[in-house]
């Protein structure tokens, strides 16, 4: 099991954590400001000078899952992570990735007064502190009686004011713990009761990592307009066609209508009709395979009110014109979507390779 604090920077998490490895049996402290600091020795300047913060490197979200994977089959036990993860798109792709391995997350936050907040950085701007290491912290200074002013960021943070705040999204997601006014022994006692208690469960679905090439089953559906229905996944980035990968034995067409029953509540009563075959090279992690979208038709304005949702997978749908899509979708599977709409309009099945028409 992996307990994650969050929470905005400067609200106790790393002091906390290291109150919290005592105070749960069989457990270790995983700081993944490490594996920052480490990207930040191993890549090009020119790389990091184009992110505002290691978060935003692919590579250091994808690190983080790989290495609390590793060090969890090594040690064991509960493993205790204390990292601000503000953007909900990359708490998605990380916990979807921990998920993916069978590791459950319990998500906890601790939320401390926005005021408490500056006044702690302002007070390590004066000392003259600046970022040290990932696992450098600081003295536990409470507004009142001591909570944590650590949390030290790894590397300069360009707009600290923004990490100040917590968004809506993570209030709604995590288990509260109000850290304003606690040391960081109190608030660890609160997070390691809320843990016992079977609070901050991430009700993330937990798709299997593939071993393997695999097949997956895409359907599209389209409205009355002809725009396509787009559905937001919890466990990884960026937006979906309803679909899924093919289970053995199992026909590719089957699964799209499965997976569409699955993840929208919708029975199709008619045949699908293959648009693309892509072949999707492997990329690590990812072993690729092939990728078949198929024409699902298109819904009544009756049938799409009545889209249900499962709420450990999938988050939101909605419409989207090839334009809105392609800010909506990542480019390999907008390639896939502006091939299958063009094989739409021509009535053909088109054969591609990563993303590009072969043989047409």
């Amino acid at each position: 099991m992996i307990v994650w604090l969050n929470g905005a920077f400067g609200a106790g998490k790393t002091a906390t954590a290291r109150e919290l490895v005592e105070l749960l049996p069989d457990s270790n402290l995983f700081d993944p400001g490490l594996i920052g600091a480490g990207l930040r020795a191993l890549l090009p300047r020119k790389r990091l000078d184009e992110v505002p913060d290691h978060q935003d490197l692919p590579a250091w979200r994808r690190l983080v899952v790989d290495t609390a994977a590793a060090v969890h089959g090594e040690v064991g036990g509960t493993l205790v992570v204390p990292m601000t993860l503000l953007r909900q798109e990359y708490r998605d792709e990380v916990f979807g990735g921990l998920a993916a391995r069978r590791i459950p997350v319990r998500h906890v936050l601790l939320d401390v007064e926005e005021t408490i907040l500056r006044e702690r950085a302002a007070r390590r701007g004066e000392a003259g502190e600046t970022s040290g290491d990932a696992g450098d912290a600081g003295d536990g200074i409470s507004g009142i009686s001591g909570a944590a002013a650590d949390d030290r960021c790894p590397e300069p943070v360009r707009h600290p004011a923004a990490h100040h705040r917590v968004p809506d999204w993570l209030r709604a997601d995590a288990h509260t713990v109000d850290a304003t006014f606690l040391t960081p022994r109190q608030t660890a006692e609160k997070v390691a009761e809320a843990v016992r208690a079977g609070e901050g469960v991430c009700d993330i679905v937990q798709t299997p990592e593939p071993t393997a090439e695999t097949v997956a089953a895409g359907v599209l559906l389209f409205d009355e307009t002809d725009r396509v229905l787009l559905v937001d996944p919890t466990y990884k980035p960026g937006w979906e066609f309803p679909g899924g990968v093919v289970e053995p034995g199992e026909p590719p067409a089957r699964a799209g209508l499965r997976e569409v029953a699955e993840e929208l509540g919708l029975r199709l009563d008619t045949a699908l009709r293959l648009l693309v075959v892509d072949w999707e090279p492997p990329r690590p992690p990812g072993y690729g395979g092939l990728r078949l979208l198929f024409d699902g038709g298109r819904l009544t304005t009756e049938a799409a009110r009545g889209l249900l949702l499962p709420g450990s997978e999938l988050r939101g749908w909605r419409f989207a014109t090839e334009r809105e899509a392609a800010g909506m979708l990542p480019p390999v599977r907008m390639e896939r979507l502006r091939w299958a709409l063009r094989a739409r309009e021509r009535g053909v099945t088109l054969n591609l390779e990563a993303g590009t028409p072969v043989g047409a």
